[in-house]
């Protein structure tokens, strides 16, 4: 397996329409290597989804998610999203609830901003063995679903941001955002 380029902000490969992957094409070599490097391309960078484009990769995969250990505990565990790859994921939001919070991108590094996302969908996708999946996510899953199935259609969360007013750097959002996000005990 190899470490990818992600590609940054400004790079014309995160603004392009990723083209579908043909259920031919997906048992080949290419696509098979392709899913494995972005999985350790994520936990190299520790992220949490990674698409394709952002690997300079103009198809319509990504992957996202994280194990488990045993030390998780029940908060952790609900809101653990689970390891997957979806190729060619078509979202349906479940109901009208939004959720306005926190998002970041490794290809906007150091930067996290406030947007809004649907709070429920379900998926239909195919996953990496060319097999139809359909699948409802709520709450993290859901946003980081739809998160990377904006990366395939060249919107960055930025785009989605209703105000700039939550844009802020990392070592910002960690001293005077995350504190005020977290409530009292």
């Amino acid at each position: 397996m190899s470490i990818l380029k992600v590609a940054r902000m400004g790079h014309p490969a995160l603004r392009a329409r990723a083209r579908p992957i043909e259920p031919g094409e997906i048992k080949s070599p290419r696509v098979q290597q392709l899913i494995d490097d972005m999985f350790e391309t994520m936990r190299e960078y520790q992220g949490v989804g990674l698409a394709a484009p952002q690997v300079h990769q103009g198809l319509r995969v990504f992957v996202a998610g994280f194990a488990s250990s045993p030390d998780d505990d029940e908060h952790e565990e609900r809101e653990r999203v689970p390891l997957m790859a979806l190729i060619n994921p078509e979202i349906t939001p479940v109901g009208t609830a939004l959720a306005e919070d926190w998002e970041g991108c490794l290809s906007i590094p150091d930067l996290r901003g406030k947007v809004s996302r649907a709070t429920e969908i379900n998926v239909k996708a195919l996953d990496r063995r060319g097999r139809k999946v359909e699948l409802r996510a709520k709450n993290f899953t859901a946003r980081v679903i739809q998160h990377e199935t904006d990366h395939l259609d060249g919107v960055l969360f930025l785009d989605r941001m209703k105000s700039l007013e939550t844009l802020t750097f990392l070592d910002e959002f960690g001293r005077y955002w995350h504190a005020r996000d977290v409530p009292e005990e």
